[in-house]
């Protein structure tokens, strides 16, 4: 049977678990990340019903340009298309504002017979020429200068936070285990409490060490005190690019340091295991404490801008990050089963 042919700028339509190759070919990109990868696909996929639908130009065995959306059916928020679900940057991949507009198009397009409200893109506003809906900042480190300049390059606070961490004999595990992502899930309930946030689902957690941690695509940091856990945190990587996804501690713990250790002891550890660079997420622009402390970790800042383009009205539309708002007094209120019950119930819907 004869194959079509299309325009090489005209967007097709690919889904990344249909690909076992997917993730060889992205990593031979300059510009991929690991939410790019089919991990997280897999994770949103299998945790929420979203449906991927990665936008390409090109050949499919070779992508010249990738949007990568995934459709968020909800009846409480509506059906969109999101860039990606759940990550703090997942820029279009090989763009640039002379094409990325035709591709753009083209899934919005799509997003019509599909019924989408929106098209959000979490990163990569600077191919389209529009206003940010919202801005972060964005945090990187650079893991190729070796553990010397690395740790010189931290502020002299983190320094002493480590060392006097390690001297009240706090240690620090690199696991990949499903337990470790227990250890953690509990001490993230409790830091979302504190934060007036509901948790992700257990459900969430288990799909991500299904398919990221039980794959070497991911690692837990566990630090423990007489043996009592005391501070987690969650990372992911590929092709030698890594990032820190979640952290979570015991805040009655704090004055052992904890967290300071496991950023420490991880970044050691990702430096060592391959890792060039670690992105260490957003950071919402009211944030000043999460600011500083990544800011003392040594590492480069940045802006994040998402976009949200409104299908109905063919505008882009701004809004606020809704970190804090009534929402967080409630949240703190409730018994840790109930947030967990209505983090269950709300994050497929928020997405």
């Amino acid at each position: 049977m004869a194959t079509e042919k299309l325009a090489p700028d005209t967007a097709r339509r690919l889904n990344p678990l249909e690909n076992p190759n997917w993730d060889v070919l992205l990593t031979n990109r300059p510009d991929f990340s690991f939410f790019h990868g089919a991990a997280w696909a897999k994770v949103l996929t299998d945790t929420y019903g979203f449906q991927p639908y990665y936008f390409y130009t090109g050949d499919a065995a070779r992508p010249e340009m990738v949007l990568p959306l995934m459709e968020v059916n909800s009846w409480l928020t509506g059906k969109r298309g999101v860039a990606l679900p759940f990550t703090d940057e997942c820029t279009p991949l090989g763009a640039g504002r002379e094409t990325f507009g035709k591709i753009f198009d083209d899934a919005g397009a799509f997003g019509k017979t599909r019924g989408w409200k929106h098209i959000e893109l979490r990163g990569g506003g600077e191919f389209l020429a529009g206003p940010a809906s919202v801005s972060f900042y964005g945090h990187g480190l650079d893991l190729a200068a070796g553990e010397s300049a690395l740790f010189e390059n931290m502020d002299d606070s983190v320094r002493k936070a480590v060392r006097k961490a390690e001297k009240d004999g706090v240690k620090v595990e690199i696991l990949q285990s499903l337990e470790a992502i227990g250890d953690f899930y509990r001490l993230q309930c409790l830091t979302r409490r504190r934060h007036g946030l509901p948790p992700q689902p257990w459900s969430f957690f288990v799909n991500i060490h299904r398919h990221i941690l039980s794959h070497n695509l991911g690692m837990v940091a566990v630090a423990s005190h007489a043996g009592k856990k005391i501070a987690a945190s969650v990372y992911f990587y590929l092709g030698g690019r890594a990032i820190y996804k979640y952290g979570a501690s015991d805040h009655a713990q704090q004055h052992l340091r904890g967290p300071n250790l496991v950023m420490w002891e991880a970044v050691k550890w990702l430096a060592r295991n391959g890792a060039k660079h670690l992105d260490l997420g957003k950071t919402s622009l009211t944030n000043e404490g999460l600011r500083r402390f990544k800011m003392n970790l040594g590492a480069v800042e940045k802006t994040v801008a998402y976009m949200k383009f409104d299908l109905q009205s063919g505008r882009f539309v701004t809004e606020t990050d809704g970190v804090e708002g009534w929402h967080n007094a409630v949240f703190r209120a409730l018994p840790l089963f109930a947030s967990r019950a209505a983090g269950s119930l709300l994050y497929r819907h928020w997405a």
